[in-house]
Formats: C-alpha cells, sequence, structure tokens
C-alpha cells in the first residue's frame, strides 16, 4: 500500500513539474509512433487553429479518443512528419 501512494505522489509530483516547464501560451505534446518511447514538444498554442496541425490531432482521436498513454496530448506519427508540419507553422 505504501507504494502505490509513493508511486502516486511522484506521479503528481511529476505532472506538476512538466506544468511547470510548459510556458504560457504553449502546449506539450507527445510525438511518435512507438508505444514506449514518444519526444516531448512544446509548440504554441496558436498551432490548435491550423489545418495541418488539426489533421494531426485527428489521427490522435482516432488512435486514442480521450485516453493517452502518456497522460498528455500524444501524436502518434512519425517525428519527422511532426517536425515538418510544424516547421511549416513557424512561418505562419
Amino acid at each position: 500500500m505504501a507504494l502505490v501512494r509513493s508511486l502516486l505522489g511522484a506521479k503528481k509530483i511529476l505532472s506538476r513539474s512538466v506544468t511547470a516547464t510548459t510556458p504560457k501560451g504553449f502546449l506539450a505534446v507527445y510525438v511518435g509512433e512507438d508505444q514506449v518511447q514518444k519526444k516531448r514538444y512544446v509548440v504554441p498554442v496558436s498551432y490548435l487553429n491550423q489545418p495541418s496541425f488539426q489533421d494531426l490531432l485527428s489521427k490522435s482521436e482516432q488512435e486514442y479518443g480521450f485516453d493517452h498513454p502518456t497522460g498528455g496530448l500524444t501524436i502518434p506519427c512519425p517525428e519527422d512528419a511532426f517536425i515538418t508540419v510544424t516547421s511549416l507553422l513557424k512561418g505562419k
């Protein structure tokens, strides 16, 4: 029982520290096709309005619904595809 409480406490601390490292106006997302290893990216919230980013979110919804494995928004696409999309959005 103590181990369960300890793990829950660690999870709360981790989620607070992740939130603290995401600047206001930005969103942390986890990207990758591998179920075990995902890379964390911080992107501007303004990307949510862009059709190309919404396509990525649509894939995420189809794959995970609202139950994301990382506990945060997970985008199941190759990392290079994500980088291509977000690179194009930087110029807008």
